[in-house]
């Protein structure tokens, strides 16, 4: 041990050495972070293609060794990271990818995340990778999160084993704020948590989660407890899976109309424009229904692992802002208690549902409200028998105005399913049976190879090709064919409809706002599902691109529209008004893509129509 005498010019220049890292911090903002290695324990030794705890271990990735990797034995949901002892704002993160044949592209779409929970269940995204990395060399980025995290981590892509050559995290130690967190695009970001990293599995069992959104340019976050699981059925068997997420409480969810605990993520598999069922909405609304769900677009993280670009929808269910009927209870067994609010559907599926009927007619229903483990005899029956006499006698208790609202939406969207899933409702103290609300058009706007190409057809869809429960073809067929007084309504609501703005400009203008809005979740969803140039579902072509896709949606709406005017005998006529060029035209109200009215002093940053025309708030 050696000791010398210091003077004060020495003590000075020894606290300038000792000083260096942290003013060098000051000055950068940042400093590289280290601390306690975590992460999958369980790695793959490839000399062996055995699990190993000593080879390729997570440590890898913190050594410094561009020519050592972390890789881990399962092949999906793995990650490493750091317990950096306490929080830390992150401001950049740097990786460089395993030096082998396929190194490079294994990190695309790996995420960054951290967390103040060891478990990560509360975690925030920071980053994801949307380009190759370089075989022996860092890649940077900087990472736009005020929220300061203990626990930081990279995950890597699915089917990758994480391999990863080097780590490196990047920030200042604090607790940091919330004023704006991380989105992965420019849409609003959903996260979702598992305890235990369970994965779901089936639409049965609910996994507990926390569910963080994150939105409005990273400005808004929601992130409450609550549980996921599958949802849907044919679009079950897909690859890229649909989920139901029900918080544990009522949330108010980005700008949705609905104060509600259940909401669905549409996966859109096989509609390579991820944006069919919201343009169907769009259609809902024009067409005057009383109810149209609310749906937008968002960018999917399971267990930090990204899934996706899917549309976060409404559930179908009785609740003010979404089937606002008369919730029934138990109680609710004679007189008019007993009359309503019911909820139900003509569904094909409907064999595999618990709490189900088939009509006198032939076609099966499935009872959604009451709940199945809910509903009463008496409740059960009287749903049964009502169905019954409204099939016999429609023009009494069927409410026409819905049900061809209705029909218009699924013959001018091309959608095949319409009759083989219909919603329909009943409320307390009302003798009409109400159509609605329209759902499910992955299948719509030229996206099926038994309809294709839909112009072909010389009559309606639901009569030639589309696609009927039990005998709804016959229940459609007596009411828009058979009987001369639902015809002439039916063009009477066609002609309301169009003169009050269903015209092709308004609906390219509406398309091409979509289009530019997913532009960059497109991208991603396509790297993670690259099913651009294969037939998946019921693909009737291969157009080649996203943009190509879009422009087939754009060329079908058009020659639709002329196709209904001529079927039903209509002539349009335009009303000769000028569309509104700018924000600034205070005559017209201005809508978001999700039909909600903006006031004008609070419009922000985004895509917006107004008479249809649509323009771009910066």
């Amino acid at each position: 041990m050696f000791f010398f005498k210091t003077t004060p010019m020495k003590l000075g220049f020894i606290s300038f050495l000792l000083l260096m890292p942290t003013m060098w911090a000051m000055a950068d903002d940042s400093y590289k972070l280290s601390g306690t290695v975590i992460g999958t324990a369980e790695s793959v030794d490839y000399s062996t293609s055995q699990k190993s705890t000593t080879v390729n271990t997570r440590e890898m990735a913190f050594d410094g060794d561009l020519n050592t990797c972390f890789a881990s034995w399962e092949r999906s949901y793995t990650w490493t990271g750091l317990d950096l002892g306490t929080s830390h704002v992150i401001t950049r993160v740097g990786w460089s990818p395993r030096n082998d044949s396929q190194g490079e592209k294994r990190v695309l779409l790996g995420v960054f995340e951290g967390a103040n929970r060891e478990d990560f269940m509360d975690a925030l995204p920071l980053y994801i990778i949307k380009e190759k990395g370089t075989i022996g060399q860092m890649s940077y980025a900087t990472v736009d999160c005020s929220r300061g995290f203990r626990y930081v981590r990279y995950i890597g892509p699915s089917d990758a084993r994480c391999n990863i050559a080097e780590l490196e995290f990047y920030g200042v130690e604090g607790e940091g704020d919330d004023s704006h967190l991380a989105q992965l695009t420019n849409l609003p970001t959903v996260s979702i948590h598992t305890l235990d990293g369970v994965i779901p599995y089936d639409k049965e069992t609910e996994i507990v989660s926390q569910i963080t959104i994150v939105s409005e340019d990273g400005t808004k976050v929601l992130s409450e407890p609550g549980g996921v699981r599958e949802r849907g059925n044919a679009s079950r068997g897909f690859p890229k899976k649909p989920y139901r997420i029900k918080f544990d409480k009522k949330q108010n969810v980005l700008d949705a109309p609905a104060k509600a605990k259940k909401w669905t993520l549409i996966n859109n598999y096989g509609d390579k424009t991820l944006m069919r069922n919201l343009l169907a909405f769009e259609l809902s609304r024009k067409m005057g229904m009383p109810y149209t769900p609310y749906g937008t677009a968002v960018d999917v993280l399971l267990n930090g692992e990204y899934k996706g670009c899917y549309q976060l929808c409404d559930q179908i269910e009785v609740k003010s802002g979404r089937v606002d009927i008369t919730e029934m209870t138990p109680e609710d067994n004679t007189g008019e208690a007993l009359t309503g609010g019911y909820l139900i559907e003509v569904d094909a599926y409907a064999y595999d549902e618990p709490s189900m009927f088939t009509s006198n007619k032939g076609n099966p229903v499935t009872i959604k409200s009451p709940d199945d483990d809910a509903i009463t005899t008496n409740q059960y029956e009287y749903i049964r028998q009502y169905f019954n006499k409204m099939e016999n006698q429609w023009k009494t208790y069927l409410d026409l105005n819905t049900f061809l609202r209705h029909f218009l939406v699924g013959e001018l969207s091309g959608n095949t399913d319409t009759y083989w899933s219909t919603y329909m409702y009943k409320d307390r103290g009302d003798d009409k049976i109400y159509t609605g609300p329209v759902w499910d058009f992955d299948l719509a706007f030229e996206n099926d190879n038994r309809t294709y190409p839909i112009m072909n057809l010389k009559d309606w869809i639901y009569r030639t090709k589309g696609s009927c429960a039990g005998n709804m073809r016959t229940f459609v067929n007596n009411i828009v064919v058979n009987n001369s007084a639902a015809k002439a309504q039916l063009k009477e609501i066609w002609g309301e409809v169009r003169q009050a703005g269903l015209t092709e400009e308004y609906m390219t203008d509406y398309i091409d706002a979509w289009e530019q809005t997913l532009g960059e979740s497109q991208e991603l969803n396509f790297m993670r599902w690259p099913i651009m140039n294969q037939y998946v579902h019921q693909n009737p072509r291969l157009w080649g691109s996203y943009q190509a896709e879009v422009q087939n949606v754009r060329r079908y709406m058009k020659e639709r529209i002329t196709w209904i005017d001529n079927k039903l005998g209509y002539v349009y006529v335009p009303s000769g008004i000028d569309m509104v060029q700018t924000a600034q035209d205070e005559r017209h109200a201005i809508y978001d893509l999700s039909g909600r009215q903006v006031d004008k002093s609070k419009m922000k940053a985004g895509v917006y129509i107004s008479n249809g025309k649509k323009f771009v708030v910066k």
